[in-house]
């Protein structure tokens, strides 16, 4: 069986209606990234223990800390991002969550290709496998527009590049959409390395986001071959319905509902076993 994970802050800021919301959509899983208007790479010791006993109380867990490590310039301090990276991996060992998304850099300047710099994107990716090898933590790559791993065939290039169990991708259908590429040509790319995958749709030519299954990022025909070709992960609801914004997005409650039967529904006309805890 396939189960649900949220971005939870797109529901809300506060912590009670996340939860609330989730548990009525059958989401078993946060992938952390806000509480309170705050990001995960920001909580204080108070705030992680509130959000760990209200999660185990309400039988939730953490599936991934939803990190913004990697959406950088290339040229900023590496001993600073790499404290930071140590923090997610801190914070994944604290809400005893199996994943870690992250990104892989930007240029020094908008104007600039960020592939001359492949070879230090490489290098920070495989220090910090380094750093998680003997911890039970897996980094998932969100292709994101404008960094190294934004198309496909440099995603790939990132997974075979680094080649290691360590690093995999997190598939997001939207943003291949908003950097004009066909997700159902990147599927069979990256099926093999993908071991999470965010659910979020967008029109081609204008990248606006739009609800599942009316946009151009074929989420059906590939969750239906992932289901068929053994994938048993997590479908990540990320509906960006509200506000599509570069560091968050928002649904609210009511949106967030649609979001969620609409996958729900997509995944029961093909068949698709979803567990609901």
């Amino acid at each position: 069986m396939l189960r649900l994970s949220a971005f939870a802050d797109e529901i809300s800021p506060n912590l009670d209606e996340q939860i609330r919301v989730c548990r009525d959509c059958g989401v078993t899983h946060f992938e952390l990234r806000g509480v309170y208007g705050k990001n995960v790479m920001d909580f204080d010791a108070g705030l992680r223990q509130e959000i760990k006993t209200k999660l185990t109380d309400n039988g939730l867990g953490v599936i991934s800390i939803g990190s913004p490590i990697g959406k950088a310039k290339i040229n900023d301090s590496w001993d600073a991002h790499f404290d930071r990276f140590k923090l997610a991996v801190e914070l994944a060992e604290y809400f005893a969550s199996p994943l870690i998304r992250i990104f892989s850099y930007y240029p020094p300047e908008p104007t600039q290709d960020v592939r001359k710099y492949r070879d230090e994107v490489l290098r920070r990716m495989r220090a910090k496998v380094e750093y998680i090898r003997n911890r039970p933590i897996t980094l998932v790559h969100e292709n994101e527009k404008d960094i190294y791993g934004d198309k496909g065939i440099h995603c790939l290039d990132l997974m075979k590049s680094v080649n290691d169990p360590k690093l995999r991708c997190a598939f997001d259908f939207a943003n291949f959409v908003q950097v004009g590429e066909d997700p159902a040509v990147n599927w069979p790319l990256l099926k093999p390395y993908t071991t999470h995958i965010h659910i979020k749709d967008a029109v081609m030519g204008t990248g606006n986001v739009v609800l599942t299954g009316t946009g151009d990022g074929k989420i059906e025909p590939i969750l239906v071959d992932a289901y068929k070709s053994g994938y048993r992960g997590f479908l990540t609801l990320e509906p960006h319905l509200r506000v599509a914004g570069h560091s968050h997005g928002e649904t609210g409650p009511d949106l967030f509902k649609v979001a969620a039967d609409t996958l729900r529904a997509l995944l029961h006309r093909n068949g698709i076993e979803l567990a609901r805890a």
